[in-house]
């Protein structure tokens, strides 16, 4: 499915002994005291690098900086015990002529820089056994507000890492954490590896996803470990490339460990399609959801050829979900059609098909899980092989055609395994409510 990125000399960490330049950032200026601006040194050498491409090294220190611009062939370095720590001072991320209090209050959306930007480049990597610390803190407790007043609304604030439009883009041994929002998010990237990345937010720090490829092509993500206040990983396709039947296509997930957060996403934009997503040998502990795919009706489109296998989960609430009502929050994200129904007309309904669940064992404390299609049949052609499920009520199945079950259980504390309702199912569930 996909092929090992291509790499320019030293372009791998791990084979960091290319004949290539290197640019410490403290023969630039930075002190790496933690208390002292290090911007300008930092970006000096990202500058200086641009020119024919190299290494930009960070030796063992806290850099406190604000954001920071990044160029094609680049390798930024940050070596064991070196932290790039971004500022918290929202006037360092927002357009001169906008305040933060004027986006607390819903007057402007900014727009925000992320901490680390680059855009429209080739050969970038990002490795190390350093930290990059988005110092979010500050900024979680108004999104927090923002969200318990109007629930799942996303107070705009920075990313962590955003990329956009980059060929062969490789993250690799860092950790990633506290961003203010969303922390490594990769937009129209092609040839993209995240690999043995650690990504870290407070359980209940808003909207902090750990990984957020969108309209991305050829992503492999593995042995990572992620433990955030949202989506640990969410493939989205928010809009249509014309020419391209799929704005995301072709992702590997694998051996990656979730903890606290939202689980293994697709969505909740769909709308330029989805195809080809692998997602195997990867484990789930206390997570709010478990293997979801999420869309709604105005903002859907085609989501194909998903496989889940080889994945165990405990805890996790629910084990389960695909939805065509999600409403832009997890509490929303499981209704039944027929409580949603007024709902079910929108510009962009979503179709999911030939999605495949195999090898799978989950704990759930409520719900096994639920699949809730529209009408039209939107959702079809989903397959349970070797599923083991056991949860406090059922999987619930509303709308959804050629469901099909093959040695499979879902064990429940009560009620039935199965919970239809207009929908066809094939196949045996071993039903045990004890």
């Amino acid at each position: 499915m996909l092929l090992a990125a291509t790499l320019w000399p030293g372009s791998n960490c791990l084979l960091c002994m290319g004949a290539v330049p290197v640019f410490d950032v403290v023969k630039y200026g930075a002190v790496a005291d933690g208390a002292t601006m290090d911007t300008m040194a930092i970006q000096k050498a990202l500058d200086a690098c641009a020119a024919n491409g190299g290494r930009v090294l960070f030796p063992p220190g806290i850099y406190l900086s604000q954001p920071l611009r990044v160029y094609s062939r680049t390798i930024i370095e940050l070596e064991s015990n070196a932290v790039l720590k971004a500022t918290d001072d929202p006037r360092d991320y927002l357009p001169q002529e906008v305040g933060w209090q004027d986006v607390i209050e819903g007057k402007s959306k900014g727009p925000f820089k992320a901490f680390i930007n680059g855009t429209d480049l080739t050969d970038v990597t990002l490795c190390g056994g350093g930290v990059i610390d988005g110092s979010g803190a500050r900024w979680w407790v108004p999104a927090e507000q923002a969200r318990r007043i109007h629930p799942g609304y996303t107070l705009p604030r920075p990313n962590l890492v955003s990329f956009t439009r980059v060929n062969h883009l490789t993250v690799e041994g860092v950790t990633l954490e506290n961003s203010p929002k969303f922390h490594l998010v990769p937009e129209g990237c092609r040839d993209v590896q995240v690999r043995s990345v650690t990504i870290r937010a407070p359980q209940n720090a808003a909207n902090t996803d750990a990984i957020d490829p969108g309209d991305c092509q050829d992503v492999v993500i593995s042995n990572c470990l992620i433990d955030v206040g949202d989506d640990d990983i969410a493939i989205k396709s928010g809009r249509r490339i014309p020419g391209v039947p799929f704005s995301s296509a072709h992702f590997l997930v694998t051996q990656c460990r979730f903890l606290h957060g939202h689980g293994m996403s697709i969505g909740s934009e769909t709308l330029g399609g989805v195809d080809d997503v692998v997602v195997e040998d990867c484990t789930f502990q206390d997570t709010e959801n478990g293997l979801r795919i999420k869309s709604d009706v105005n903002r859907g489109g085609l989501v194909q050829n998903v496989t889940y296998r080889h994945i165990r989960m405990e805890n996790v609430n629910p084990a389960i979900t695909l939805t065509c009502f999600y409403q832009n929050n997890s509490s929303g994200d499981a209704a039944l059609a027929s409580q949603t129904m007024k709902k079910a007309h929108g510009l962009h309904p979503p179709v999911y098909r030939d999605i495949h669940f195999l090898d799978i064992v989950a704990s759930s404390p409520k719900k096994a899980g639920i699949l809730a299609g529209l009408p039209s049949g939107c959702i079809s052609n989903v397959d349970f092989t070797q599923v083991r499920l056991s949860a406090r009520t059922g999987l619930e199945i509303e709308n959804v055609m050629g469901v099909n079950f093959k040695e499979t259980s879902i064990h429940t504390d009560s009620g039935p395994a199965i919970i239809p309702k207009n929908a066809g199912i094939t196949g045996i569930v071993a039903d045990d409510p004890n």
